[in-house]
C-alpha cells in the first residue's frame, strides 16, 4: 500500500525543487554565453538599423567572448523580425535591435502574432536621433520653406519616400503634411536599403525622409541635398542642418531610437550580463565614433537605470 505524503514532506520537496531551479539558473548564467548569439535587425542590410546593429554586435562580440551575428529579418514594418525574436527561446542567444515600430505597430495593425510588451524584455536603450528631410541634388528646392511653397503650388503631386509604413520617417512625413498644411504622396519601401534612397537620388521620388544613419552620409557625400532634421533642436552630429521647426513649422519635433531586447522570460542574470556589456560598449569612444548617431548614443546605465529609462509599457494599449 502506498504511503500518503505528509504536508511537511510536500513543503520540503517544494523548497528543494525551488532551490534546484535557482541553482540551475545560476549555472546557466555563469556559463553564458557559450556559443554564437544572434542579433535580429528587422530591416534590410544597408540602412541605419543594420548599421547600428553591426556596430553594437562587433563590440559585444569582444566583450562577451562569443560572436554576435547580425540576422537581417526585414518585412511588415519590422513585425517579421520582432516576431522571430519574441518566439525564440529565452536563453540569451537571440537579441532584437528594436526601433519605434515595435511600439507603433500595436496601433497600426488589427492583429499581431506577438505582443511587444509581454513577449519581449528590454536590455538597454542605445540611442535617440532625428530623421532627415532630403531632396535630389537636381531639385530646385533648397529649403523647407521652398519645399512647402512648391507642395502648396502642386497639391497631391509631391512624393516622399520612407523605409516603410509605421516607421518614424513615415510618421514624420504625415505630421509634416498636417502641420505645414500641404499634401504629399507617401511612397513606402521595404527598408532604407531597398531603393528608398537610390530612387530619391535618381529623382524617381521627389524627396526622402529617413533616419540619420541612413541619410546623413548620403547628404554629406553630395548625393542628396539635406533640407532639415526633424527634432526640435539641431542634431550635434550634423549642426549644419537646420530643423523643420526653425524653418517654418514651429513646434515640429520627431525623434527615433534604437534599443536592445530579448525574449520575455530570459533570466535576469543573463539580461544583467547583456546590459553590462552594452553599457560598456556605449561608453567607448570607438563605438560612438563609428555611428552616425554618435552624438545621441544613450548615456547607458546599469540594469536598474536602463529599465527605468526605457520600457514599452508606457506605450501599451489596444492594437
Amino acid at each position: 500500500m502506498k504511503k500518503a505524503i505528509t504536508r511537511r514532506q510536500l513543503t520540503e520537496l517544494t523548497a528543494a525543487f525551488a532551490a534546484s531551479s535557482v541553482i540551475a539558473h545560476n549555472v546557466q548564467a555563469q556559463a553564458y554565453p557559450s556559443r554564437t548569439i544572434r542579433l535580429i535587425a528587422p530591416f534590410p542590410a544597408g540602412g541605419g538599423t543594420d548599421s547600428a546593429a553591426r556596430i553594437i554586435a562587433g563590440r559585444l562580440s569582444d566583450l562577451l567572448g562569443q560572436q554576435v551575428m547580425v540576422d537581417n529579418r526585414p518585412g511588415a514594418g519590422s513585425n517579421i523580425g520582432a516576431e522571430a525574436a519574441a518566439r525564440s527561446a529565452p536563453d540569451g542567444y537571440t537579441l532584437l535591435l528594436g526601433a519605434p515600430p515595435l511600439a507603433i505597430n500595436r496601433f497600426l495593425y488589427a492583429s499581431l502574432n506577438y505582443d511587444s510588451v509581454s513577449d519581449l524584455a528590454p536590455v538597454s536603450l542605445l540611442c535617440r536621433f532625428p530623421n532627415i528631410l532630403a531632396v535630389p541634388v537636381s531639385s530646385p528646392l533648397t529649403s523647407v520653406r521652398s519645399f512647402i511653397d512648391y507642395a502648396r503650388a502642386n497639391p497631391g503631386k509631391v512624393t516622399y519616400s520612407s523605409p516603410g509604413i509605421g516607421t518614424t520617417p513615415h510618421l514624420s512625413g504625415e505630421l509634416f503634411k498636417r502641420m505645414a498644411g500641404i499634401e504629399l504622396i507617401h511612397v513606402p519601401y521595404r527598408g532604407a536599403g531597398a531603393g528608398a534612397i537610390t530612387d530619391t537620388i535618381a529623382g524617381r521620388v521627389d524627396s526622402a525622409i529617413n533616419t540619420t544613419g541612413s541619410l546623413l552620409q548620403t547628404v554629406r557625400s553630395g548625393q542628396l541635398r539635406g533640407l532639415a532634421v526633424t527634432t526640435l533642436k539641431r542634431f550635434p552630429t550634423a549642426p549644419e542642418l537646420p530643423t523643420i521647426a526653425e524653418s517654418g513649422v514651429p513646434g515640429f519635433d520627431v525623434s527615433s531610437w534604437y534599443a536592445l531586447f530579448v525574449p520575455a522570460k530570459t533570466s535576469s542574470e543573463i539580461i544583467a550580463r547583456l546590459n553590462a556589456a552594452t553599457v560598456t560598449a556605449l561608453s567607448e569612444p570607438a563605438v560612438r565614433a563609428g555611428s552616425s548617431h554618435s552624438a545621441s548614443l544613450s548615456k547607458a546605465r546599469h540594469l536598474k537605470g536602463s529599465k527605468r529609462c526605457f520600457s514599452l509599457k508606457s506605450t501599451s494599449g489596444g492594437r
